[in-house]
């Protein structure tokens, strides 16, 4: 018996409101199964009942190459330092086993800044955060590993700022997947690329994805303004033995974001003695003691502890000294 044996693609064709249509995931067979068939006939002759087969026609169905990709953050990542990452999930929407080839590209149009692209990532631990001594690198022109039917691979994209960002300024990068198999137009065929041996056929999305993640920079900084008040002896403001100063360090926190273990700390000048007891945090009375409040006050000088400060908040940490007379 002869068979014939040709190949099947899995792309159909369609209208053209079809192929606007988003891509879904992938479903069907999967690329490389054999589609087998035999026809029958029976007849009688002779008055004799028979059966005949025909040739069986074995098919093989193409690998449909379609991909996806998809920021994961929800929104523009905070830049509060020099660098962050971008999380991105990359979908194979084919019907096989393919890899693929990603490439970031920080030049947007409409970027206030761009960004350095340091790296890019992917989560092999699964747990959809970057941690640099689990998660693997991948090397310049290095394609992701195999990804099943459906299957989906969490990506990081890894950037630094460059200087002289400000507060508020916004920029994207783009990320990119391409089947490495290859890319083209819908319905263009890579002979014998595919599993099994089949061919791999362009899809939808021409095998070639891509989608942009958001940076917002959320840039703080902290002012600090020292100022003085002076009381005579005498009831007037002239620096005199005997005089007491009282001094006012301002800190300012601006911008956006917040600042943590923010310290303030002032030595005694030489030619003065601290008075004890006059350590202040906005207007209120700390002790020297090194105990549960934020201050700490004595000879050497003083320190008061604020904590995290968000941006737009004002402390003002104050203290006295008396001008020596001896």
């Amino acid at each position: 018996m002869n068979y014939a044996k040709t190949r099947i693609s899995t792309l159909l064709l369609a209208t053209s409101a079809m192929v606007a249509a988003a891509p879904a995931m992938a479903g069907g067979v999967a690329a490389g199964t054999l589609i087998e068939n035999t026809a029958s006939a029976t007849f009688t002759s002779g008055g004799l009942e028979q059966t005949l087969d025909s040739n069986t026609v074995v098919l093989q169905v193409d690998e449909l190459l379609d991909v996806t990709v998809a920021s994961q953050d929800g929104g523009a990542v905070p830049l509060t330092s020099t660098s962050a990452v971008l999380t991105f999930e990359v979908t194979n929407i084919g019907n096989g086993s393919e890899a693929f080839f990603l490439a970031a590209d920080p030049s947007v149009t409409g970027n206030d800044f761009d960004v350095t692209i340091t790296g890019i990532a992917i989560d092999v631990d699964g747990n959809g955060e970057y941690d640099p001594s689990i998660d693997e690198l991948l090397a310049p022109g290095e394609a992701t590993p195999l990804l099943l039917a459906d299957g989906t691979l969490t990506v990081f994209v890894l950037v630094e700022a460059p200087a002289g960002v400000e507060d508020a300024e916004l920029s994207k990068v783009n990320l990119s997947a391409q089947a490495a198999t290859g890319t083209g137009p819908q319905g263009t065929v890579f002979e014998g690329a595919g599993t099994g041996g089949s061919d791999a056929v362009a899809g939808t999305t021409n095998a070639d994805a891509d989608t942009d993640g958001s940076l917002i920079a959320r840039i703080v900084s902290v002012e600090l303004v020292k100022s003085a008040i002076v009381l005579d002896p005498f009831g007037g403001d002239e620096v005199l033995p005997g005089s007491v100063v009282t001094y006012t360090i301002t800190a300012e926190v601006t911008g956006t974001g917040e600042v943590d273990d923010l310290v303030v700390s002032d030595i005694i000048p030489t030619g003065t003695t601290y008075q004890a007891g006059s350590l202040a945090l906005d207007s209120g009375d700390l002790t020297d003691a090194a105990d549960g409040d934020a201050g700490e006050g004595g000879s050497a000088g003083v320190e008061v502890s604020l904590g995290t400060v968000s941006a737009g908040s004002t402390h003002a940490v104050s203290f006295s000294v008396t001008v020596d007379e001896d």
